[in-house]
């Protein structure tokens, strides 16, 4: 490809799309990370796999069984859940509960003050 003077406005059309990801950084260099990019070969695989799976389940027309498969596609992004111990959940409650009395004890005391002043004003 020849070189062409550029001149403000110009586009480089020389980016292809896919090269640009959405997680991509910049360097100070201006080049993008590779960190956390997959193999070409890898990318061709999951892309695959998941299209054949998505065409078995969409091409049914039977209900029950695209009812089945989004069940078992519900069980199965379960099961990569991390719940949290029983510890921690005690300690996420508290920290609730204690967020909801003090919001509530503001919200009291603005409401008592604002009526106070409303019978001030007009009272």
């Amino acid at each position: 490809m020849a070189k062409r003077d550029r001149k403000a406005g110009d586009v480089d059309d020389t980016i292809e799309v896919d090269d640009i990801r959405a997680d991509d950084e910049l360097r100070p260099s201006g080049k993008r990370s590779t960190r956390g990019r997959r193999t070409e070969a890898a990318a061709t695989a999951v892309a695959t796999s998941s299209r054949t799976a998505d065409k078995g389940a969409s091409s049914s027309r039977n209900p029950f069984a695209r009812i089945w498969a989004f069940l078992k596609q519900v069980v199965s992004e379960m099961r990569k859940v991390v719940w949290p111990t029983r510890n921690e959940m005690v300690n996420y409650t508290i920290a609730v509960f204690s967020f909801l009395v003090v919001v509530t004890a503001i919200i009291t005391g603005l409401d008592i003050g604002f009526a106070k002043l409303a019978l001030l004003v007009f009272g």
